[in-house]
């Protein structure tokens, strides 16, 4: 995997991971509160979502492809989506500093409505910041697997996801280089190798992608 692409690969994986738990964590508190009779459908929704979403990233962190992982961030993005757009429902716009004093009924008596209705906001917030998280991956995800087709890795979307190169590093390639990639229009990409390539010093290599779905071709030539 390419060293940029990991790194934030992996951050965005444990943003959604904290966002994740902190709405079952909230969701769990309710369950308590309010199952089996009061607030029951959402109760159980807001259980289910975060719980799978964690559970399909765990998974996915582990083996994935960028055509499985292009349908785990739709899939997960539009169960967010969902929450968020029913936790709006619910709460609308309601303020709560306005709700000093009131209760909320719970199974085994009430709670203060001000405390209910500022867990409801927490959901409604990470819900919808969940939701754009994963419509941001999804987008980056079609643009790198467009950027790793025009280097020839045409069956990119059936290849691990560490294949993947971020905006500036060529797919498959993990950039050691001392020296930055500088990508030109005619589809060259060069590099300064590492030392522990066993390349003489003030020579570069050039990478010319393939033509119909053949590999690439590595040449090295004298650094002008």
């Amino acid at each position: 995997m390419t060293v940029l692409f990991g790194n934030y690969r992996i951050g965005f994986y444990l943003a959604v991971f904290a966002l994740s738990a902190t709405v079952l964590g909230l969701a769990a508190n309710f369950a308590n509160l309010f199952l089996p009779k009061l607030h029951r459908d959402f109760t159980i929704f807001s259980l289910i979502v975060p719980s799978l979403t964690i559970f399909l990233f765990l998974i996915s962190v582990q083996w994935a492809q960028p055509r499985t992982e292009a349908v785990l961030l739709f899939i997960v993005g539009a169960m967010w989506l969902a929450m968020g757009a029913w936790s709006n429902d619910i709460i609308g716009t309601v303020q709560c500093d306005g709700l000093a004093g009131q209760r909320t009924a719970t199974k085994t008596g009430d709670m203060p409505a001000q405390t209910y209705c500022y867990e409801m906001k927490v959901i409604q917030a990470f819900s919808w910041m969940l939701f754009a998280l994963n419509t941001l991956a999804l987008l980056i995800l079609f643009r790198l697997v467009s950027l790793a087709q025009m280097f020839g890795r045409y069956a990119i979307w059936r290849e691990p996801i560490r294949e993947l190169g971020w905006f500036g590093e060529a797919p498959g390639f993990y950039n050691t280089s001392a020296g930055p990639m500088m990508a030109y229009s005619g589809g060259y990409q060069y590099a300064q190798p590492p030392a522990s390539a066993g390349m003489h010093p003030g020579q570069t290599i050039v990478i010319q992608p393939g033509v119909n779905g053949q590999p690439a071709t590595v040449t090295q030539v004298p650094m002008a």
